[in-house]
């Protein structure tokens, strides 16, 4: 998996030359069939710098971009007020697009892209949809081997705003914005489209928001205070539990022939019960240790590239997922500790 082993690769510019893009979504492009044509960036030094580095054009203007090197595609990370309108921009121009997370500071607005996008592609970075740990949860959710999922918890370093509506009203950029998509978008990757949202929180922002789903999972997110590292996702089903710690391992508790009072060995012969545990092999210079492929970045800009490039479906990334997510954002956002219903698309029609 890396750029000169892919035969067709497309043709890709980038708007947006700061630190996310620099840091993460162009050393991915490295492992994607994706060729780096140009740059766009509004600040001429940045833009210099890595048009040196990365020996291609620059500019400061999108439109002169699409115009010059007429790129397949586009990868746009700048900030969530501003993707709407290029998104909007490059698929008028007919460039397929991939935008970082957040896409946008509303709902609405990622009704407009939709309206906007045709027939092209247009995917959203929500990696812990795609993240080793994810897939994992939702093989396992969907094997039928050990009982169906029948709730979740998720702890991320989090706080809900005060002032949901206001914060909504002047698309005020905050955390919940910034980082609330990635708890949100592993948890509805493996449970679905959500029904019921409720959050709870006290003086500083920090409590729980609850998720009903529509398969009639329950769903807590835990908004945790404290020290970084703290991400951990629990998937409790009928006969297990599944926990993804800190994005880097996976255990499957399966738990063990249990009789109260009697039973004394935690590990009982066989292999058919106890926990698997999964972890990258930090030892070696491979690729499943990296954060690139870790925290799902790799995979989220392949889908992409797969969606294009072979008609496969963006999944996760597609536009119709961050729609309900932001849904769910602005419900949480303006709960109050009342009982949000998240409306379907085909009932607003």
């Amino acid at each position: 998996m890396y750029q000169r082993e892919f035969d067709r690769k497309l043709r890709v510019g980038i708007v947006g030359a700061g630190s996310h893009m620099y840091r993460n979504l162009l050393p991915a492009i490295h492992h994607l069939p994706m060729e780096l044509v140009a740059v766009c960036n509004r600040s001429k030094e940045k833009l210099d710098r890595t048009t040196a580095e990365y020996r291609c054009p620059g500019y400061t203007d999108p439109e002169a971009m699409y115009e010059s090197e007429k790129p397949d595609a586009v990868v746009i990370s700048v900030s969530p007020e501003t993707h709407p309108s290029l998104t909007t921009q490059a698929l008028r121009r007919g460039v397929h697009v991939f935008i970082e997370k957040p896409p946008a500071t509303r709902a609405s607005e990622i009704r407009e892209m939709i309206a906007a996008r045709g027939n092209l592609i247009a995917s959203v970075g929500l990696k812990k949809a795609f993240m080793p740990g994810a897939q994992k949860a939702r093989e396992i959710c969907a094997s039928g081997k050990y009982g169906g999922l029948k709730s979740m918890l998720a702890v991320y370093p989090m706080s809900m705003p005060a002032d949901g509506e206001g914060v909504l009203e002047r698309r005020e950029f905050t955390n919940w914005l910034g980082n609330g998509c990635h708890p949100l978008s592993m948890m509805m990757s493996v449970g679905g489209a959500v029904d019921l949202v409720q959050t709870i929180v006290n003086a500083s922002g920090f409590g729980v928001v609850m998720l009903r789903f529509a398969s009639g999972v329950m769903g807590t997110l835990h908004l945790a205070s404290g020290p970084q590292p703290l991400e951990r996702y629990q998937f409790f089903g009928g006969n297990w539990t599944l926990t993804v710690d800190n994005t880097d391992t996976v255990i499957l508790n399966r738990g063990i022939p249990f009789e109260y009072a009697y039973t004394h060995n935690f590990a009982p012969e066989g292999d058919e019960s106890g926990a698997i545990v999964w972890q990258p092999q930090n030892c070696l210079a491979t690729l499943e240790n990296k954060s690139l492929f870790l925290q799902g970045m790799v995979q989220e800009m392949d889908a992409f590239c797969r969606a294009v490039l072979y008609g496969e479906s963006a999944g996760f990334g597609s536009l119709e997922f961050a729609l309900e997510v932001m849904k769910v954002y602005e419900a949480a956002l303006i709960s109050g500790g009342r009982e949000i219903r998240i409306q379907r698309e085909e009932e607003m029609m």
